[in-house]
């Protein structure tokens, strides 16, 4: 059986990671037994190995991790290239964000808070203009619809009939 980092918490269920730096990791509720989570992950070994192999192999292929020369430029694109597309399309929709943020996530280009604030990753910089203004309008409905339901999904579509196709963009 491979080994894994087990981390315990609230949650309901089981989950399996295998992580950029090629761990497994499992998540699960604090009442699991250890021998119930031992079983699911032998369970699941085939799994684990394909994507372990998959995860090694992108390894190789991977860029090396930015400087932080490059991450401050980044930043600094991002401050001069977000609020003012920020600006424009709160107009467009009639909306006002409460506070901007400019972050190094690496999973998640944007977000928008319960109380309004958007936050985006500097990474995003990376990306074509159509798919900054994607995520930049898509946060901005979460100010009006804080799910992805169908709600949000036709808000989204009436200011950016495009966005199915902007979003292989951001791949």
């Amino acid at each position: 059986m491979e080994q894994y980092q087990l981390i315990r918490s609230r949650r309901k269920t089981l989950a399996l990671e295998i992580t950029e730096d090629c761990r497994v990791v499992v998540r699960a509720p604090r009442t699991l037994s250890r021998a119930q989570i031992d079983a699911c992950v032998e369970s699941h070994a085939a799994w684990i190995e394909s994507h372990l192999k998959i995860q090694r192999e992108r390894a190789h292929t991977r860029p090396p991790a930015p400087t932080e020369d490059e991450i401050a430029a980044l930043k600094a694109q991002a401050w001069s290239i977000l609020p003012p597309k920020i600006a424009l399309w709160s107009e467009k929709m009639g909306v006002t964000p409460t506070g901007l943020r400019i972050t190094t996530a690496r999973h998640r280009y944007g977000s928008c808070s319960g109380k309004n604030s958007l936050c985006f990753s500097c990474f995003l910089m990376n990306c074509p203009d159509a798919a900054i203004e994607l995520v930049v309008v898509h946060e901005l409905c979460h100010i009006l619809e804080k799910n992805h339901g169908p709600g949000f999904y036709a808000l989204l579509g009436r200011y950016l009939p495009d966005y199915k196709e902007r979003r292989s963009l951001l791949r």
